[in-house]
């Protein structure tokens, strides 16, 4: 086989590799036939929970130190994936960390001070919702910091997230892909929605036509970033009750856990009617349902 022929045949199979890539991370949307019945998700999901509860209990009784970070564009379903994950386990446990824009103080601060406070103690299981990778994604696009401020970031956040790592910290990284139809679709929906208005933020708006910008800094914090010790993991969330399953249970699946032994609970009877209630005139309120 000739030079010629042979480097034909390895950029070939580059060019093919690239493009499983971007079929991987830009999938079109699923078929409506495709998607997951509301009825499937409940049942899925219960069980889901179940498993995070003993996920929970094991975690405190070690002293695990989970940190979970989901990021993506607007209307990927971080929110909503959120709200899966811990609707059925303990606050105390299962913390969830949206910081608000940086004060002024902050904004002067190293980058990665403000979010060190939130970083999960012995027994707890921190979710950012949004993180320090917001300086190579909103920031960035938006034009918040300067390209030295991204390029620095990036260079600094894989050695930052080893010492995380070496301290004990379980760190998952999550990214919620979704197409620009998919999205366009959810972002128009918030706009006629009057439960979901508060989701749409002016930044929201003004970043709607900025959707190459965001893949390119997207590529470039992955090719930075994605780490053995920290590395990406990405979730197609064109179905919205699929990516939370798919999600939960890949967290259940890389941190390790036990089903602890449980004592039986029995309820003690209980004595009613020693004492005799007052009359007390009671402000009811009015029942509308």
């Amino acid at each position: 086989m000739s030079k010629k022929h042979h480097d034909d045949d390895g950029k070939s199979r580059d060019k093919d590799k690239k493009h499983k890539a971007e079929v991987a991370v830009g999938a079109d949307a699923a078929p409506a036939d495709a998607r997951l019945s509301g009825k499937d998700y409940d049942k899925e999901l219960k069980k889901l929970h179940v498993e995070l509860v003993k996920l929970q209990e094991w975690v405190v009784a070690k002293g695990l130190k989970v940190c979970i970070v989901f990021e993506g564009r607007d209307g990927a379903g971080k929110g909503g994936t959120i709200k899966a994950l811990t609707e059925r386990v303990s606050p105390r446990v299962f913390r969830v960390v949206a910081l608000p824009s940086p004060t002024e103080r902050e904004k002067s601060q190293m980058l990665i001070q403000r979010y060190i406070p939130h970083f999960p103690a012995a027994g707890e299981i921190v979710i950012f919702d949004r993180s320090w990778y917001n300086r190579a994604g909103v920031e960035r696009v938006m034009g918040f910091c300067s390209e030295e401020q991204v390029k620095g970031f990036l260079e600094v956040v894989p050695m930052f997230e080893k010492v995380m790592v070496k301290s004990g910290i379980i760190l998952l990284k999550y990214w919620l892909e979704v197409s620009p139809e998919e999205q366009e679709r959810r972002l128009r929906d918030r706009i006629g929605d009057g439960r979901k208005t508060w989701k749409l933020s002016p930044m929201d708006v003004k970043s709607f036509d900025r959707w190459d910008d965001y893949t390119q800094a997207r590529d470039d914090m992955f090719a930075a970033t994605d780490t053995s010790w920290a590395p990406w993991n990405v979730a197609r969330s064109e179905d919205k009750k699929k990516v939370r399953l798919n999600v939960i249970s890949h967290i259940l699946e890389h941190v390790p856990y036990k089903e602890l032994p449980s004592k039986e609970i029995k309820l003690p009877k209980r004595k009613i009617g020693k004492y005799k209630a007052a009359d007390y005139p009671f402000k009811y309120i009015k029942e509308v349902f």
